[in-house]
């Protein structure tokens, strides 16, 4: 366990504490072989030895559930110091102590910023010297003179001094510190992929406004802040506004609700570069005010900011508006899955809202290594469960409900949000095929089962307790958005049948055999409960699209009455107008529903429909991400006047997983890709397809292209996996690794 303690200014103020330690290497001991810096913080900390950035890694040590797990970040920084050596730490608020949640609450985990650092060095001859944050060292302040997640970054220029950062600097006239009341145990290794910078975009439009503004279109809604070069008189400041969106042609800034989302920058006089790197927004569009001069759409750059996951699928297809779609899902989740998987970016929420990511796991373990990233979200998934009065999974995680005046209970246990717990698991070992995953969240996984089953009403059915059931359902109305056609008990059983059938299978390859027999009579329970009261020859109860979706997907209409529910579901579904009639709950799983029950024809128009509500209208609407609600622009260019309105939500983008196994035809057969389905389904009018993987075996790929009646397939199979080639006039064929091209023609086979 380290010596270093967590320190705070002894009186700090708003702007952003500055830390600074100076001392001589030890001596006579030889050359340094390596030096390590470990660094944490109760905010945000940016760490620099001897004027050298530590690390590219911003906003350390991320967002976990601070009352437990604070990371301890690790870096090399052996080439930085010298016979003399400065450590400089800058703090933020960030989560800890910034605005966080919708109530308008801030400093919910504490109300001071405080840092930690240890500096361990060893010599040639095995000596180890460390360098520890304690009383010796020294508080100041700097340029940053406000910072918020939520609200932006002030910086003014004329109190930049980078010699506090170099040997020498006198800081006699600076702050003393003092120690923080910190449990060293709560400090944990990282374990997830760092935040860092992931790319840039220039410019591409800069005009004014009809109220005169200057607006600048960067062609993308993305997550991180705008990189400004600017020179102009000493003291004046530059403003500049984020938002995802445009309303009657000025910045649509509404839906922001409580975020600013507004930076500031105080001029020096000279040649200025401002980067506010403890902060970051969702924006598309940016309002530039006190600009000296004419503006250069060069001077400002757009950073992407997000977690630094290795991309791992691709696909694109014959249709433009569904590959601008694919990009959408791409882009929605690089914004959210900033240091946790949120639901928005950019208003007053930014949360870890359980159910979103409930449904869209399967897509993100496909589009993106994943699994450390979201394994760690589970460590502190656990930690909150257990420290729920019921010990339920919460709605969000990290839980900062419990510190927010919402004016409602705590939920306990919930369908699809709380079933995260169970099915996001599930989706990363089904994606990597590591059994230890299953293991490490198996008390979590079995403790929500068993809440499930302790909610569920005598008669086998959740009918009790809330529910946020088919959320956003397009015809519910914009200030209810929970009141949706699918009632919310079939919603839930049907839910808690899925999370039993994939608890009895996950104890099951545990090798947990008690427990894959209670999960099995409960799976059993359920489903008979579901059947005698929500099923009748076919008839789903609530006769609505979700409820089939969820009925037949889930394995829940006996055999015997799937064709007729099947027919009814896309009865539905054409009735709609091929317009999606599902929400949340629905959406994931209505393609795979339809595709199941031999309607084909009709998944694809319900994908290609550009009409609302539909995938494709946000994209005929200039969308560049998935939006929370389908309609939350309305076609006359106005943003839906619901509370809650976001233009970067990745939940109904779980649609992508769809268009991965069937328009693609890329799938798993087992966990972790060892076997892997080849069965694309053309269908919409597409003359071709193609997806690639990067699986734990190496590179999985499909592409097929229709030539009139001939349809052509190659599929690439990684070493040490095989695959299935399931194509039309064909019987099923296994195949190894290696590249193999398959025809049909007419019905008929030809190699």
């Amino acid at each position: 366990m380290t010596r270093a303690q967590m320190i705070a200014p002894m009186h700090p103020d708003e702007a952003a504490p500055l830390l600074r330690r100076e001392f001589a290497l030890d001596d006579a001991h030889g050359a340094v072989v390596q030096a390590t810096l470990r660094v944490s913080a109760l905010g945000l900390v940016e760490a620099w030895v001897n004027g050298i950035p530590s690390s590219d890694e911003l906003l350390a040590p991320g967002w976990t559930s601070y009352e437990w797990r604070v990371r301890l970040i690790e870096h090399d920084v052996t080439d930085a110091v010298a016979e003399r050596t400065v450590i400089g730490l800058r703090l933020g608020n960030g989560w800890y102590r910034g605005w966080l949640g919708f109530t308008g609450e801030r400093a919910v985990y504490g109300d001071e910023r405080a840092g930690l650092a240890e500096l361990e060095v060893r010599f040639a001859d095995g000596h180890v010297q460390r360098v520890v944050t304690d009383g010796s060292w020294r508080a100041s302040t700097g340029e940053v003179l406000a910072d918020d997640l939520y609200n932006g970054e002030t910086i003014d220029a004329r109190l930049r001094d980078a010699s506090w950062q170099q040997p020498g600097f006198d800081d006699s006239g600076w702050d003393a510190v003092r120690a923080v009341d910190f449990d060293a145990a709560r400090l944990v290794p990282r374990t997830s992929p760092p935040v860092r910078r992931l790319g840039e975009r220039a410019a591409e439009r800069v005009w004014t406004s009809p109220s005169d503004r200057t607006l600048v279109d960067f062609g993308q809604n993305l997550v991180g802040f705008i990189r400004v070069r600017a020179k102009g008189p000493a003291g004046s400041e530059i403003v500049l506004r984020h938002a995802e969106v445009l309303e009657h042609d000025e910045l649509g800034t509404r839906p922001l609700r409580r975020a600013e989302a507004t930076d500031r920058f105080v001029l020096s006089g000279g040649d200025d570069v401002f980067e506010p790197t403890l902060t970051f927004h969702g924006f598309r569009y940016v309002e530039v005010t006190g600009w000296p001069g004419e503006l250069d759409p060069a001077a400002l750059t757009a950073v992407v900011v997000g977690t630094d996951i290795r991309p791992t699928g691709t696909f694109e297809c014959s249709e433009p508006l569904l590959n601008q779609l694919h990009r959408n899902v791409v882009w929605g989740m690089k914004g959210n899955f900033l240091s946790v998987p949120t639901d928005c970016p950019q208003r007053d929420e930014r949360l870890g809202w359980t159910g979103d990511l409930a449904v869209f796991a399967p897509t993100a373990a496909f589009l993106g290594d994943v699994e450390s990233f979201l394994a760690d979200w589970l460590v502190d998934t656990e930690l909150e469960r257990r420290a729920t009065a019921a010990h339920t999974v919460p709605v969000v995680v990290p839980n900062v409900m419990k510190y927010l005046d919402t004016g409602f209970p705590e939920p306990g246990a919930t369908a699809v949000w709380g079933d995260a717990a169970v099915w996001v698991p599930w989706a990363l070992w089904i994606a990597y095929g590591h059994d230890e995953t299953l293991r490490e969240t198996y008390p979590l996984m079995t403790a929500h089962t068993r809440s499930v089953a302790a909610a569920l009403s005598p008669t086998g059915l959740w009918d009790t307790g809330f529910q946020f059931g088919d959320w956003l359902d397009p015809d519910a109305p914009a200030e209810d958005p929970g009141k949706s056609k699918a009632p919310s008990e079939v919603v839930a059983t049907a839910s808690a049948y899925r999370t039993a059938s994939l608890m009895a299978e996950a104890a099951a390859v545990l090798d947990e055999r008690a427990d894959a027999a209670e999960f099995a009579a409960l799976r059993d329970r359920i489903g008979d409960a579901f059947r005698e009261h929500y099923v009748r020859g076919g008839v789903v109860h609530s006769d609505s699209v979700t409820a089939y979706a969820l009925a037949i997907r889930f394995g829940l209409v006996p055999e015997a009455d799937l064709p007729r529910a099947g027919d009814r579901l896309a009865e539905l579904v054409r009735a709609a107008g091929h317009r999606i009639s599902t929400g949340f709950a629905g959406t994931p799983f209505v393609s795979d529903a339809l595709t199941v029950t031999g309607h084909l024809d009709d998944a694809y128009a319900l994908l290609l429909q550009r009409e609302a509500p539909s995938w494709l209208y946000a994209v005929t609407m200039g969308a560049t991400t998935i939006w929370e609600r389908w309609d939350s622009m309305l076609p006359d260019g106005s943003i839906n006047p619901g509370e809650m309105t976001s233009f970067n939500h990745y939940a109904f983008g779980a649609v992508a997983d769809w268009m991965h196994r069937t328009v693609a035809g890329l799938a798993p057969l087992a966990p972790g890709y060892r076997r892997i389905l080849v069965e694309p389904r053309p269908g919409g009018g597409l003359t071709w397809a193609q997806a690639s993987l990067e699986t734990p075996h190496g590179l999985a790929a499909v592409r097929w292209e229709l030539d009139g009646s001939a349809l052509r397939v190659e599929a690439t199979v990684p070493e040490g996996a095989e695959a299935v080639l399931r194509l039309p006039g064909r019987p099923d064929e296994s195949v190894g690794p290696g590249i193999h091209v398959r025809l049909t023609t007419g019905g008929e086979p030809s190699d």
